[in-house]
């Protein structure tokens, strides 16, 4: 492989160099204080390198390849590294609407090949309509006329995820069914949001969940909402990221230990939910209700 073609942003090419450095420094059996020993560098420049903080040199790329008996790998990680530096973030002309923690988020998400979210409280976001969008940002930020319309109109580009021509993101939500009956905006606003649920669980890329309120408990209630992201299979070895939002930043989980607790929490609260058909009858009823 000599090029770069699998859908992607730079931040997700970055986390992919990383993953390739240090899965081929283990594969030669060195530690990370070796390498560094042999390149002549620190072990904290070859720690940065392998998280994401830093991109490699050329120079340093080239040295690492053939210490690790890689030279083969140069031609391709050679593209991922050209591409992660040219990459352009699609939200640039609205980086007002962008607050600095929320850059991550957006550019994993840019380049994920699935997305599971776990929502208590509201919409995805991915499937929220522009005046849904608009009644949930002006709800939650004290925020002028224009901070607010580019605020929704970041969330509404991020729906083009779902319609890209290569490799459409795949969505699974779970939305809890309080989610269905807490009004934004207003009534009609809230219908218009149901109707777009029920059409958007019809794309075959898309699985829609509702976790009835007579369910059981499930651990998910301690921890709320939650978001899991998977990206392309060449990403040999990423175990994924989950993602929670705070208050006033985000919070990021990328050990392999903690990925799979949330991924089996969320496979458990799918056992708990309502399967597809039966998710679509409660939103119709809803829609009747709101």
């Amino acid at each position: 492989m000599s090029s770069v073609v699998t859908p992607s942003s730079p931040a997700v090419l970055k986390r992919w160099i990383a993953l390739e450095l240090r899965r081929l420094r283990k594969q030669a059996g060195l530690k990370q204080k070796d390498a560094a020993q042999r390149i002549g560098r620190s072990q904290q420049h070859i720690g940065y390198l392998e998280s994401a903080r830093n991109l490699p040199s050329h120079g340093d790329l080239e040295l690492l390849l053939g210490l690790y008996g890689m030279q083969d790998r140069h031609d391709f990680m050679r593209d991922l590294l050209s591409a992660a530096k040219k990459g352009r973030n699609w939200w640039t002309g609205l980086s007002g609407a962008v607050p600095k923690w929320f850059d991550l988020f957006l550019g994993l998400e840019a380049g994920a090949a699935e997305l599971s979210s776990f929502d208590a409280l509201l919409v995805t976001g991915l499937l929220q309509t522009r005046a849904y969008a608009e009644a949930v940002v002006r709800s939650d930020t004290d925020l002028s006329d224009d901070e607010v319309g580019q605020r929704v109109e970041l969330r509404m580009r991020r729906q083009d995820l779902l319609d890209r021509s290569e490799e459409p993101v795949r969505l699974w939500t779970i939305m809890d069914e309080s989610v269905l009956y807490r009004t934004l905006g207003s009534s009609d606003v809230m219908r218009d949001q149901l109707r777009q649920l029920l059409a958007m669980s019809e794309r075959p890329r898309v699985d829609l969940q509702v976790l009835p309120l007579s369910g059981n408990a499930h651990t998910a209630q301690q921890g709320g909402t939650f978001t899991l992201m998977r990206f392309p299979v060449d990403m040999v070895g990423d175990p994924g990221v989950v993602y929670h939002e705070l208050l006033s930043s985000g919070h990021y989980l990328e050990d392999p230990s903690e990925v799979l607790l949330y991924e089996r929490t969320f496979r458990r609260i799918a056992g708990l939910a309502a399967e597809p058909g039966d998710s679509r009858r409660m939103i119709e009823r809803a829609i009747k209700e709101v």
